[in-house]
């Protein structure tokens, strides 16, 4: 079995080992891997945070022993907290690197990082203030920074920065935490999920104090939830159709 972990800022997780293949996830500095199958050019890896799979270049990635690969994986990770950060490589040659970056083996790569991180669970209330960060970050399909996002990435990404593990999609983090059975028991910080006509589940949000939302729909936007789902006041018309609200913490 091969390992790896991604030395650049964000590589791309494709459904096909082929550039031109659908973005289904990004890989963040820091994040490690299994190497499950691979090609002359291609590899296709198992993260190893939530399990998700996809085919990466060969050329974009630093392979580790599993050594290593386990030392990293029992280790309390630790975040880039800032929108954009800089590790620093030899030669005082920088290169940048987007918030939630896990930067806690930089001396594995040979990088240095002297910029804010965060580390461990944070309390929920911790969650608003990570998911106003990327407010009017543009929507982008498998998207995971706060210059391309898509609606689970966003959840997944908020909640991992502050110590909490979320799966990728939509629908597998509904399978996840403790249901509600109205918004009025809901606190910020909860998620609420939408559903399309044949009820499978599409959507995702971060619920905000007095009923609204805060979601990629376009961009990471705010606006109102009731109990039919999300309302946006721009064009007077509900956008997402409320399936449940779930507590994970």
């Amino acid at each position: 079995m091969l390992y790896g972990i991604c030395n650049l800022s964000i590589i791309p997780l494709r459904k096909e080992p082929n550039d031109a293949s659908e973005l289904v996830s990004q890989i963040l500095y820091g994040e490690s891997f299994k190497v499950l199958e691979s090609n002359s050019k291609w590899s296709f890896i198992e993260l190893a945070f939530d399990q998700y799979q996809g085919w990466i270049d060969n050329k974009q990635f630093q392979t580790i022993d599993k050594k290593t690969f386990e030392k990293l994986n029992t280790s309390q990770p630790q975040y880039s907290k800032n929108l954009v950060e800089h590790i620093e490589q030899d030669q005082l040659v920088l290169f940048p690197i987007v918030m939630g970056s896990n930067i806690g083996f930089c001396k594995v790569m040979g990088h240095g990082f002297d910029g804010v991180s965060i580390t461990g669970k944070q309390p929920k209330k911790a969650l608003i203030d990570t998911a106003l960060m990327y407010l009017n970050a543009p929507y982008l399909w498998g998207g995971k920074t706060p210059f391309g996002v898509d609606c689970s990435g966003l959840v997944q990404m908020v909640y991992k920065i502050n110590g909490y593990s979320l799966l990728r999609d939509a629908s597998q983090q509904a399978t996840q935490g403790e249901v509600l059975s109205f918004i009025e028991e809901s606190e910020a910080g909860d998620l609420a999920f939408f559903d399309n006509d044949e009820g499978t589940i599409v959507h995702v949000g971060i619920l905000l104090n007095d009923n609204y939302i805060i979601h990629a729909h376009g961009k990471v936007r705010i606006d109102r939830i009731d109990h039919l789902g999300i309302f946006n006041q721009e064009t007077g018309k509900h956008t997402h159709q409320l399936r449940v609200i779930k507590k994970m913490i």
